[in-house]
């Protein structure tokens, strides 16, 4: 008879793996937090200028540089960082929601692809550009609920020029909004968050695509590139294809949530869309736009490194390469 003690009641290697993925997993809200606080200090000024552009009557600047000057003649410099107190902490949460759910995203998708295999990249497979795609549309469509009454905010503090203010602050902006229109006036635009945000979609397929070209590039190769400067312009250029998409989505959504609260001049969507196109068509609709492709680069190939830098620091669980 064997004297062998009973196996003790330690963890399976299953139940210890499962939870670590599950650690795992929440490390990309943690990064996605640190990318939305850079996106803040690096593309705020920009947003300022291309929502003024978009939002003000046909004819009100020349230009984005007539804009930014006058804007620092007439306001100063802080006026650039208008309307940052609601991204300050919500770029932070929304960042930490689409990018924590697209790393989440990701792994499913590829797991679904792969039959359920391990995403460590020994099947030999990974997740389809396709997937991709569906995992940023989707990060897009989550981080909505989150975004549009924090956007709404924004924008409505930010067409705030010279002469009386209508808000005092992004407290008081709330305050006059659940008073006029009750809690759901906060979500004002969420039809048009919802369509603009679904260009996500583009923005991380054509990263990817971007991805995979460097990183094939031959170690010799003179074009051989770091994994942190391809990170840094894929990400860069990846939300330049968003951008030349989704912009006329981002005008209409802007117009109704700077509309008036008490005196609103577009009762739906198409009303504002409609209305943006009666102005000057094409030109109307990108009008911001040079602005906005400036902030793009930077503001997206920083915060993107910046995630993906915190995600390889915390050892998150990654894809198959």
């Amino acid at each position: 008879m064997s004297s062998q003690a009973p196996p003790s009641a330690s963890p399976t290697n299953g139940d210890t793996k499962s939870e670590s993925q599950g650690i795992g997993r929440l490390k990309g809200f943690a990064a996605g937090t640190a990318s939305g606080l850079t996106k803040l200090v690096v593309g705020h000024p920009f947003d300022t200028i291309k929502l003024r552009m978009q939002c003000s009557p046909p004819a009100t600047y020349t230009g984005p540089l007539d804009c930014l000057l006058r804007t620092i003649r007439l306001e100063g410099a802080r006026a650039l960082y208008k309307g940052a107190s609601p991204p300050a902490f919500g770029w932070a949460v929304s960042d930490a929601v689409l990018l924590g759910s697209l790393h989440n995203y990701r792994l499913w998708l590829e797991k679904l692809e792969t039959g359920g295999k391990e995403a460590d990249g020994g099947s030999g497979q990974r997740l389809s550009i396709g997937g991709h795609m569906l995992a940023g549309a989707m990060a897009g469509w989550t981080v909505c609920t989150i975004i549009t009454p924090i956007e709404g905010l924004k924008a409505k503090l930010q067409m705030q020029t010279i002469g009386p203010k209508i808000y005092s602050g992004p407290i008081d902006c709330a305050r006059q909004i659940v008073r006029a229109k009750g809690v759901q006036g906060l979500w004002h635009g969420f039809g048009g968050t919802l369509l603009f945000r679904s260009w996500f979609a583009v923005m991380f397929g054509s990263y990817e695509v971007m991805m995979r070209g460097f990183r094939s590039v031959s170690p010799d190769s003179k074009w051989k590139v770091s994994e942190g400067t391809a990170v840094f312009l894929s990400g860069g250029l990846g939300s330049n294809f968003f951008w030349l998409g989704s912009f006329p989505f981002d005008a209409v959504k802007n117009r109704l949530m700077t509309d008036s609260i008490t005196h609103p001049k577009y009762p739906t969507w198409r009303r504002a869309a409609q209305q943006l196109w009666k102005e000057g068509r094409f030109k109307a609709v990108y009008r911001g736009f040079v602005p906005c492709l400036l902030r793009a680069f930077p503001t997206n190939a920083s915060a993107l490194f910046v995630w993906e830098t915190s995600m390889r620091f915390m050892g998150a669980e990654q894809l198959s390469q």
